[in-house]
């Protein structure tokens, strides 16, 4: 049986009468890459602040490498590289001096720090207060990834950086997980998320509504169609078992999105007369709002 690393059962976190996350149970197994996917507001955060002991569950237990959440926070902290969605920064310092100061705690001296620096391309000379949010967001992973530890559990890596950091941080995300690392992120962009990720869970409203295997939701077969037709379309393929998000463009063009065997929808568009077709499979987005649904009045993912 795979070595589990993060482990949650029924752990429930509320703000007064406020649901921040709800009876969740998840497995992260140690040296997997796991993507926490939801919308903002649907308790990623939360769910990574209770498990770093930062706030106390309401009910339910959670373990970080075998230590207890909350009893055992200080050794938490001590063993996981955690970077905060919203990561304090002294002002008055610069980007150097930050790195001195981490390197006192985490005993790894300051040259991972600096190689990190040149690989992120970060001026560390300047203060923080004079970075940009995308500097600064640099300087919180460097802060955090120089620590090398064997977990790291970070809220919104990407957030503020561009393209180019972005595929620079996944490069480095993806050599330490070859190396060992086991490494959990969140995220309200699933493309991003399949760029990394081996599995992903969906979060809502407090509750995680699914788990799955990026290669599971590639082989969901869900499609989107667009036909014409030579006439119009016929009545009966709205209300065909398996299509969803029907339009009718124009009189004799529809487009719609197909879940299941494709035999049925050979047969249905076979008694008609097609004068065009075009099938091609849905984005992993529209795979797990399909499957796992968007929540009333919600964001997508």
């Amino acid at each position: 049986m795979d070595e589990i690393a993060i482990s949650a059962r029924g752990l429930t976190k509320y703000y007064g009468k406020t649901v921040g996350i709800e009876d969740l149970d998840l497995d992260v197994y140690a040296g997997e890459l796991f993507g926490f996917l939801g919308p903002n507001g649907a308790g990623k955060t939360t769910f990574m602040r209770t498990l770093m002991g930062i706030f106390k569950p309401t009910r339910g237990t959670a373990t970080v490498l075998g230590n207890d959440c909350w009893k055992d926070s200080v050794a938490v902290n001590r063993e996981v590289g955690y970077l905060s969605g919203s990561a304090q920064l002294y002002d008055n310092l610069t980007g150097e001096e930050h790195i001195e100061f981490i390197s006192r705690f985490n005993g790894m001296g300051k040259d991972p720090g600096y190689t990190l620096a040149r690989r992120f391309e970060l001026e560390l000379d300047r203060k923080v207060e004079g970075y940009s949010s995308g500097m600064k967001q640099k300087l919180a992973l460097i802060l955090v990834l120089m620590k090398d530890s064997p977990l790291l559990i970070m809220d919104e890596p990407t957030n503020a950086l561009d393209p180019l950091m972005q595929q620079k941080l996944n490069q480095v995300l993806r050599e330490r997980k070859e190396s060992g690392t086991t490494i959990l992120f969140s995220s309200h962009n699933l493309p991003e998320v399949e760029r990394l990720a081996a599995r992903v869970g969906v979060i809502r409203e407090g509750h995680l509504v699914g788990t799955e295997r990026i290669e599971d939701l590639r082989n969901k077969r869900l499609r989107n169609v667009e036909v014409i037709f030579n006439g119009a379309a016929p009545e009966a393929l709205a209300g065909m078992e398996g299509v969803s998000n029907f339009t009718q463009v124009a009189g004799n063009r529809v487009q719609f999105r197909y879940k299941g065997a494709m035999n049925p929808l050979v047969r249905a568009l076979g008694s008609s007369d097609v004068a065009d077709l075009n099938i091609g499979h849905a984005s992993l987005e529209d795979v797990f709002l399909e499957f796992y649904g968007s929540g009333e009045g919600g964001e997508g993912l």
